[in-house]
């Protein structure tokens, strides 16, 4: 089971100060972000892609190589890579040079991301999304697996006696996860090809996001890559907490009522009914979060969000502190319990590796 922490890298007002940072700032505390995750023993960090403001991270791999020279153990991945609008031909070759200069420690989750704008900025139309990520990603697949390509499809110029390169390291691909929280066409993508799916529930109520993981569990069994329990499912997470849940709830409260996507609405009680939002302490977060496994099966990765909103970076630092010192050591403990044999870890550059050389 890994845990850690996944950001949108927005740049937002703090409310109780009416100050947002500024770009530069926000860049340099996710980076801060990501070596505090590290140094409290969390095992991921992932960055979101985006193209337009409010959002800082339209490279991501930029981003991960920086922290990666940077860094020793965590895994380094993206919460979106955007694979309707990028070309493959590049993400094959941006992760594969990641992965060599971090020495295995990356992965990605492929999604259509939230912006609609996006399409015609790379000259895309979103009509064509889900048939984007379809083609998009079996032409990636390829790409990491045979060493000369040739390939015709709808989107893209056509491919004859291709290489990309860097190859692989070790002639292992970074293992994928396919992110949707609303598309049954992704998760049907990732059960064939046997990838991980990842549903970023953060702001879905538990019984649209059962529906769709057990879409991929049943579709997983049926493409013969083991037992719906075997498949590797990821969940989204979203956390204020300090010893006090009065306090938690009192400093949270501004950044949620002038969110621009909880904001305005329900109130932060009833949507912390609704969704895994969790404000208040260490142990209520902890009580929370294993509830997922009553709801979702057993799974490989939770992710937290815990920067969002405008909420200042001495806070959010407080909150890894707080997650890496008493939340994950408990949530290690309780997910092991019963956990049967047969279901797998989150997959990683070391044991996708000692797999290749069991088939060898």
């Amino acid at each position: 089971m890994q845990f850690g922490i996944f950001t949108v890298g927005d740049v937002t007002t703090d409310p109780t100060t009416g100050r947002a940072p500024t770009e530069h700032e926000r860049i340099k505390a996710m980076v801060a972000i990501a070596l505090k995750a590290e140094e409290v023993g969390l095992d991921v960090f992932a960055t979101g892609e985006h193209h337009n403001p409010p959002f800082v991270p339209s490279s991501p791999t930029t981003l991960l190589g920086w922290i990666a020279a940077r860094t020793d153990r965590i895994v380094l991945s993206t919460s979106t890579t955007l694979i309707t609008t990028n070309d493959p031909v590049k993400i094959a070759e941006d992760f594969a040079m990641l992965q060599h200069l971090a020495d295995g420690r990356v992965d990605l989750m492929m999604g259509r991301g939230n912006t609609g704008p996006v399409y015609p900025w790379f000259g895309k139309d979103i009509r064509d999304g889900i048939s984007l990520a379809v083609e998009n990603y079996a032409l990636l697949h390829r790409l990491w697996r045979e060493d000369v390509v040739n390939w015709e499809g709808k989107f893209r110029t056509p491919l004859q006696g291709f290489t990309s390169t860097p190859r692989p390291l070790d002639g292992v691909p970074p293992f994928v996860w396919h992110g949707s929280i609303r598309s049954p066409e992704i998760a049907e993508q990732a059960a064939y090809y046997g990838d991980g799916f990842f549903h970023n529930n953060i702001f879905w109520p538990k019984e649209h996001t059962k529906k769709l993981i057990e879409l991929y569990r049943e579709r997983y069994a049926h493409y013969g890559h083991g037992s719906a329990e075997q498949a590797i499912v990821g969940l989204g997470g979203h956390v204020y907490m300090r010893p006090n849940s009065q306090d938690a709830i009192r400093e949270f409260r501004p950044f949620f009522d002038h969110s621009p996507v909880m904001g305005g609405g329900i109130s932060m009680e009833e949507y912390m009914e609704q969704t895994p939002l969790t404000v208040g302490t260490p142990e209520q977060v902890i009580e929370k979060t294993l509830t997922f496994r009553e709801h979702f099966g057993d799974y490989q990765r939770q992710l937290f969000m815990v920067d969002g909103g405008g909420v200042p970076l001495k806070s959010v630092l407080e909150q890894i502190d707080l997650l890496g010192e008493e939340v994950v050591p408990v949530l290690r403990e309780e997910f092991a319990k019963g956990r049967p044999a047969d279901v797998p870890d989150a997959p990683t550059h070391a044991s996708l590796l000692a797999a290749k050389g069991s088939e060898d």
